[in-house]
């Protein structure tokens, strides 16, 4: 490809709209362009990134035993209202109507259209297992869409679905699907960690997310891990063992006492000088609509994935301090934030109040506790005598770096991720509802056993981004680079270098290199800085040291230079396409 003739359009500056590394430099490098709020026009040299990504994701979807098919992307709401996820779903579901006034939706996921197919198509255990992927646009119509291609309402993903007669077949195709992901990831040239993830809306009971490893602010959540063993989770999933702490309070009867103007924890601890542990916090959330009252020990925070599926909800927010006062007043109380306890809260609006407290809350003794009473605290509660253990007492607390490790004991770290990959065991989460049902040995009907494998193609790419770049510009994996190398003949107007870049130029591509040359009659700063920008994996700079038979030859990953003969340099990109082909 000769760069007069390549569609691309680099910019001077960012956008003005992006706030992540991946989005300014495949804006300003030409990769994307905005359409419209979280939508992309996949240019060029964009496109050649996703179809490598594709073919690898496909090379190991098919060598671990999967078959491709495609579906449909709008979807009719009739499979939805049988999985019972029409109504709950949420705001992101995109919902429309056709001609003839049938509902329909945007298909943000597969599930309902996969399990229907299963249900014509699978009918008798000698069919089974099976494990069916599509590469395929998806819509989620994201209330505030950010960071480029890595939180857009359209995006490019692998979904596969396997379908199995039993928990066992399941599990051993989760750990093929495991292996299968570690292998793209990899050829994709991404460090990626597998970690334990709350399963969201696909549902299921067991579910993990790949994880790119990154330090910039596009990290969508902190990933706990553990250097002395192989544990590993995102922070809505991530358990801990705690260090020892105060959790018994000196005083020698419960009593109320007066606590002026103690609105916070770091107030309240303060007035009574008493570390926060001895302190039950009390935070009250709307999830569905429904008031949830948290209680956990004050020098914790709560994890608000934790505590929405703890009771089985799918949107959550924390209650604003006019909620808190209209509740407080429907309940007979006149406290405000800060001094909320579970003593007496009964309703709020046409719902009851469900309480859920931490697990670090079950061995506090003689502590300190709000009772809906401003200005006002309870010291010196226990459970049981002086306020009920609420019935509902799980794990609701974020875990913070220090804690220790659930499996071995040793301190967790953490660091920032970015998710391209998501498996779920589904079990008959959907199979069951929808009658998808096979014949088993016996002639008995029987559900599915379902596993979900999921990869955000357009996410990887913007993942590898985000891994891979400098201040000039993207340093792309070999393997998934738009193109393997560019030729850049410093002067044009030099017959010497324009012969030998050419020669050069086809060289690479008799031997299946895919390669650029820059034959713009631009500045040689210009070529270097689009060249560095764009991030091909390898420069070949033909310039006056050919005079003296030599080129330079650029690693952009390493940002080396080297001079050497042109053959050389030739047989130097020739060999590194042979090896990631390997």
């Amino acid at each position: 490809m000769k760069m007069s003739k390549l569609f691309v359009q680099t910019l001077r500056e960012y956008p003005s709209d992006a706030e992540v590394i991946s989005h300014k430099l495949l804006v300003r490098a030409g990769y994307i362009r905005k359409l419209t709020s979280g939508v992309y026009n996949y240019l060029p040299l964009m496109w050649r990134v996703l179809k490598k990504i594709e073919n690898i994701v496909r090379e190991e979807m098919d060598n671990a035993g999967a078959q491709e098919l495609l579906m449909p992307f709008v979807q009719p709401k009739e499979l939805w209202e049988e999985s019972g996820r029409w109504d709950v779903y949420g705001k992101e579901l995109m919902r429309l109507r056709d001609r003839h006034n049938r509902e329909m939706c945007l298909g943000p996921t597969h599930e309902e259209i996969i399990t229907a197919i299963a249900r014509d198509g699978l009918k008798s255990y000698k069919q089974l297992p099976v494990n069916l992927y599509q590469i395929q646009s998806k819509f989620r119509d994201e209330v505030r869409p950010r960071f480029g291609l890595l939180r857009g309402r359209e995006f490019i993903m692998k979904d596969a679905y396997s379908f199995d007669m039993s928990q066992e077949g399941l599990e051993k195709e989760y750990e093929n699907m495991a292996k299968a992901y570690t292998r793209i990831f990899k050829r994709c040239g991404l460090n990626t960690k597998m970690v334990q993830s709350d399963s969201g809306a696909i549902g299921g009971s067991v579910s993990h997310e790949f994880m790119v490893i990154t330090d910039t602010d596009a990290g969508e959540n902190d990933v706990f891990y553990c250097d002395g063993c192989d544990y590993s989770a995102n922070s809505n999933h991530a358990v801990s063992a705690l260090p020892d702490a105060d959790v018994a309070g000196k005083w020698e009867k419960a009593e109320i006492i007066d606590t002026p103007n103690t609105h916070s924890i770091e107030e309240l601890s303060e007035f009574l000088n008493i570390p926060s542990s001895l302190i039950v916090k009390a935070l009250l959330y709307i999830v569905d609509k429904k008031p949830v009252l948290a209680l956990i020990r004050a020098d914790k925070q709560v994890e608000e994935t934790k505590l929405m599926n703890a009771v089985g909800g799918s949107d959550i927010r924390i209650a604003t301090a006019g909620e808190i006062e209209e509740m407080m007043g429907e309940n007979g109380f006149e406290a405000e934030k800060g001094f909320i306890g579970p003593q007496g809260l009964k309703k709020y609006g046409e719902y009851e109040v469900t309480v859920v407290a931490d697990e670090t809350v079950k061995n506090m003794k003689n502590f300190v506790i709000g009772i809906n009473q401003k200005d006002k605290h309870g010291v010196g509660y226990n459970w049981g005598g002086d306020v009920e253990l609420p019935e509902i007492v799980t794990d609701i607390r974020l875990v913070e770096a220090g804690e220790f490790c659930p499996e071995c004991g040793k301190p967790l770290k953490v660091t920032r991720g970015i998710e391209v990959g998501n498996i779920f065991q589904l079990g008959t989460k959907y199979s069951k509802p929808m009658n998808a049902v096979y014949l088993d040995q016996n002639g008995k009907t029987q559900p599915y056993i379902m596993g979900c494998y999921g990869i955000g193609i357009s996410r990887t790419a913007a993942a590898a981004v985000e891994a891979h770049y400098d201040d000039h510009g993207i340093k792309w994996p070999l393997a998934i680079a738009p193109y393997h190398a560019i030729v850049i003949p410093v002067s044009t107007k030099d017959e010497q270098q324009m012969k030998v870049a050419n020669d050069i130029y086809e060289t690479l591509k008799k031997h299946g290199a895919e390669v650029v040359i820059d034959d713009r009659d631009e500045r040689a700063g210009v070529k270097f800085k689009d060249a560095d920008l764009i991030g091909f994996p390898y420069q070949i700079i033909v310039g006056k040291s050919i005079a003296e038979g030599n080129v330079e030859f650029k690693n952009r990953a390493a940002d080396e230079k080297t001079a050497m003969k042109p053959e050389e340099a030739a047989e130097m990109v020739i060999t590194a396409i042979n090896n990631i082909k390997k």
